[in-house]
């Protein structure tokens, strides 16, 4: 027990002596230990930075779907997740000969007990607005059945939804976002006007009336969708050329019953609408709020991975750098190193000394890193919609690297420093 307890005692002797006399190296040669610190603090913050970014952006969209719903389903004609490039039109993409979404499906889904509503959706697509003279492009538009807002969170500001019946005779009728409205109207209220829609990439041009103004609950993508009209999917689809290609169901199961159970029965009721057999494949997908979650998730995954690598990249160089400065301290210390030798130091002493001021460098480098990354953080939180924070992880993986970095760039020159023979390094000049 008293030699664990020595053993234990020389080696903080050995640590704190370490600490003691890299500081002074350090506060000798300000300049090369501040860039060799500078490379290990740009590869910790480019890390930190990188995971602010991505957990306030996963923060932001998971937000985003439990305000819309987070038992939410989508009905789609394919699977995201499986989408493969095709090279050369070799194969035909799998679900090309799928089926369209039909709006007697909807009916169908909407009538299901643990269905709330059902929504039929012809997906975004481009117009361009104009009002007596001013003209504005890029405009994401929607086509939706009347209900929509029970996927789409937010308030009428003024007006009103557009009815049944309006969508049934495809009227001209238009909901346009808040705004949307100011950038047309000014301080006009746009209730009952009139609006040349286009849709340029069909040609076809109609005349519109505003018969709501909506203001949507804001959020992440509340800021790409500031320009946004919702018209009714017939309006969309007979007066502005929008096809159903890309038609969707937006489904909202009944708060009492499950996703997995909601999910089920749309399955089995569009299995039955379309005649499929027990053996047959889907030709549709649905869609949990939860799947698009995963999707994010593995798509940051490889992003974060690739960040990493440049990250470990901008370390390494900060390693070799350690490697140079430490290879040039042991040389100009090589007296000092025999003195220390001939009055008693042991090998292990030695290599303890110059593994502490490796590390120190490279910690004082992860310090330096973590205070860059969390000012671009604060930065990012306060003049973006991103609540970019600093994940744990994050702390830990930069400050994983950069001991790891210091303690194998610093082995070399330990170990070439505690080989030295006493009276060779005494007699060094």
């Amino acid at each position: 027990m008293s030699e664990m307890n020595d053993d234990r005692g020389s080696g903080l002797t050995a640590v704190s002596e370490g600490l003691a006399i890299a500081l002074d190296v350090m506060a000798a040669n300000k300049v090369r230990s501040a860039l060799t610190i500078l490379g290990v603090a740009v590869g910790v913050s480019v890390v930190v930075s990188m995971g602010a970014l991505v957990s306030g952006l996963r923060s932001s969209i998971l937000d985003a779907v439990n305000s819309s719903g987070p038992n939410n389903l989508v009905v789609v004609r394919f699977d995201f997740s499986q989408i493969q490039a095709v090279i050369n039109g070799d194969r035909r993409a799998p679900w090309r000969g799928r089926p369209q979404i039909e709006p007697e499906e909807v009916r169908r889904i909407r009538a299901l007990p643990s269905i709330r509503n059902a929504t039929y959706d012809l997906n975004q697509f481009e117009v361009s607005m104009e009002v007596d003279g001013v003209e504005m492009g890029g405009v994401i538009a929607s086509g939706f059945e009347p209900g929509w807002t029970d996927s789409q969170p937010g308030d009428f500001v003024s007006g009103r939804d557009f009815s049944v019946a309006e969508m049934a005779q495809g009227r001209p009728v238009v909901v346009i976002t808040t705004d949307l409205a100011t950038e047309l109207f000014g301080e006009l209220d746009p209730m009952g006007r009139e609006i040349k829609v286009e849709n340029q990439r069909r040609a076809s041009q109609e005349h519109f009336t505003v018969v709501g103004v909506f203001e949507p609950v804001e959020n992440i993508f509340s800021a790409a969708f500031k320009y946004y009209a919702v018209f009714p999917w017939t309006s969309a689809n007979r007066r502005l050329g929008r096809y159903k290609f890309e038609a969707q169901i937006l489904v909202v199961p009944e708060d009492s019953v499950s996703a997995q159970k909601a999910e089920d029965d749309v399955i089995m009721a569009l299995r039955g609408m379309r005649g499929l057999r027990p053996r047959d494949e889907n030709n549709f997908n649905v869609m949990a709020s939860s799947q698009m979650l995963e999707m994010f998730d593995q798509l940051t995954a490889v992003f974060l991975l690739v960040i990493l690598l440049l990250a470990s990249t901008a370390l390494l160089v900060g390693g070799v750098g350690v490697v140079g400065i430490m290879l040039i301290s042991v040389t100009e210390r090589t007296r000092e190193i025999g003195v220390r030798k001939a009055v008693g130091a042991t090998r292990r002493e030695i290599l303890w000394q110059f593994l502490v001021e490796a590390s120190l460098l490279t910690a004082c480098g992860a310090m330096a890193g973590l205070l860059i990354g969390w000012s671009m953080a604060k930065a990012v939180a306060a003049f973006s919609p991103l609540p970019a924070a600093i994940p744990l992880w994050a702390v830990a993986a930069a400050l994983g690297m950069a001991v790891l970095t210091g303690m194998l760039f610093g082995l070399l020159p330990a170990y070439r420093a505690s080989r030295l023979e006493p009276v060779a390094a005494l007699r060094f000049e």
